[in-house]
């Protein structure tokens, strides 16, 4: 079996993401790069941890809740998945980043449970960029009634927002769904309020990050580029 060396990796996707930013003008440091530990022992993690890394992404509540029981305080966790509103309760007090919110539901349970502990959490708006039945996320048209709800909110932070482009052989052709997610965010900026900022926009992965960062990502999610193929359960 293949060795994967995680700081390695890490190190050449921070390269890659470096030369994308160089090409457009933009400065690396505003980059986030969230290591997608889903299927991964906790050995991965703490290797990646060891190079520097310290945001991983999770896309399921159960896998995530029982990674941040067993890890410490210095992780950032970020909740990438698709979010069931009944499982909101089970990591409130632990995640620091959920990216997959869709609809008004999801933001007054999150606001609900975070304001029993009084903890802010950050959120960002998932929209659906690929226009594919599958894929969550609110609609384009919907964004503004969403911002609308939580500029009225305590606890629970809108940062930005968050899209899945489609997946294409050929990266390039998922551009204009990263553009249409840096489109929306510019036009709903009269939205921002203390409690909506829209500073964030998580998207790009593993095969397309370079072109979501030429487009104006501030998160990229990688993890099979990092970790390796993925561990099926």
């Amino acid at each position: 079996m293949e060795t994967i060396d995680i700081c390695r990796n890490i190190d050449q996707i921070k390269s890659r993401i470096q030369s994308a930013c160089k090409r457009v003008n933009r400065n690396p440091d505003d980059i986030t790069l969230v290591a997608v530990s889903k299927t991964k022992p906790i050995e991965a993690i703490k290797e990646a941890l060891e190079c520097g890394q310290i945001h991983f992404g999770e896309n399921r509540v159960q896998e995530l809740t029982s990674k941040m029981e067993q890890l410490g305080p210095e992780i950032q966790w970020h909740m990438i998945g698709t979010l069931q509103t009944n499982k909101i309760k089970y990591m409130v007090d632990r995640v620091n980043w959920i990216h997959s919110v869709p609809k008004k539901k999801a933001l007054k349970e999150i606001e609900k449970r975070a304001s029993r502990i009084e903890r802010e959490i950050n959120v960002l708006i998932q929209v659906n960029i690929s226009d594919e039945a599958q894929k969550s996320g609110c609609e384009p048209e919907d964004l503004k009634k969403l911002l609308e709800y939580a500029q009225d909110l305590k606890w629970t932070k809108i940062q930005g927002l968050m899209g899945m482009a489609s997946f294409e052989e050929d990266p390039e052709l998922v551009r204009p769904q990263f553009k249409l997610l840096r489109d929306l965010r510019d036009q709903h900026k009269s939205y921002e309020t203390d409690n909506v900022q829209l500073q964030h926009l998580s998207m790009g992965m593993s095969n397309d990050f370079e072109i979501a960062v030429e487009e104006g990502s501030t998160m990229v999610r990688v993890g099979s580029a990092i970790f390796g193929a993925r561990n099926y359960n």
